[in-house]
């Protein structure tokens, strides 16, 4: 999609921060974590867990767009992408959609901090995000289809635009949720956050659902050109 209108750096930076955002509303061990330890301890040690989330986030997020991204540019391999992103979408809203419980950590992220074993709420934060994967990943897609649809400009400015924006939606997020749930002084209910997982995993099937529609566009006009 090209939109002329709107100057390049600060429309990557905005689409990062819309990215960012939305992206940490999933309930996760870092939301459960602040959730827990921001009605247990207060705003300044769950803003400092988030702010350790935020760092490696944001690591994930410049390795994505710096080493991987310009690898799915082009041809096969960028069809390919499009085709794993909408698997991964669809896959990951069926997944919280149909979830029954929230799971607090994953294996990966118990090994590292059994052997890291962090003390301090912003370590705590970091870790778990560098313990995830997941993390790493979802960031490669999603790199690789905003530059694609050039709502990311493949530039150096572009994509640093883009980490920024990242970093300030996810660490508005984080920032929000540890505000709130200090101030009510006791975390969500596990019906809460499984509504507001079933309601992220509703977000994502639409968004899969436009991602196949779009695909499914390209493949019509390109038999058509042809």
């Amino acid at each position: 999609m090209n939109l002329p209108h709107i100057p390049p750096v600060p429309l990557a930076g905005f689409t990062g921060f819309v990215a960012g955002l939305v992206l940490c509303i999933p309930v996760g061990p870092i939301n459960l974590t602040i959730l827990s330890e921001g009605a247990r301890r207060g705003f300044a040690w769950a803003a400092l867990i988030g702010a350790g989330a935020v760092t490696m986030e944001t690591i994930y997020c410049a390795v994505a767009f710096t080493g991987f991204a310009s690898f799915f540019e082009k041809g096969l391999v960028k069809a390919t992408m499009e085709l794993v992103s909408f698997v991964f979408l669809l896959w990951l809203g069926l997944r919280f959609l149909t979830a029954k419980s929230i799971e607090a950590t994953n294996r990966v992220e118990e090994r590292i901090e059994e052997r890291l074993k962090p003390h301090t709420a912003f370590m705590i934060g970091f870790v778990r995000v560098m313990g995830n994967p997941s993390v790493l990943l979802g960031w490669i897609l999603i790199a690789a289809n905003l530059i694609s649809r050039e709502w990311v400009a493949p530039t150096l400015e572009g994509k640093l635009a883009c980490i920024v924006g990242v970093a300030v939606g996810v660490g508005a997020w984080f920032l929000m949720l540890s505000y709130l749930v200090s101030y009510r002084k006791k975390p969500l209910s596990q019906a809460s956050l499984l509504r507001l997982e079933h309601g992220s995993g509703i977000v994502l099937l639409i968004a899969a659902l436009a991602h196949g529609g779009q695909i499914i566009y390209q493949m019509a006009h390109t038999r058509l050109g042809h």
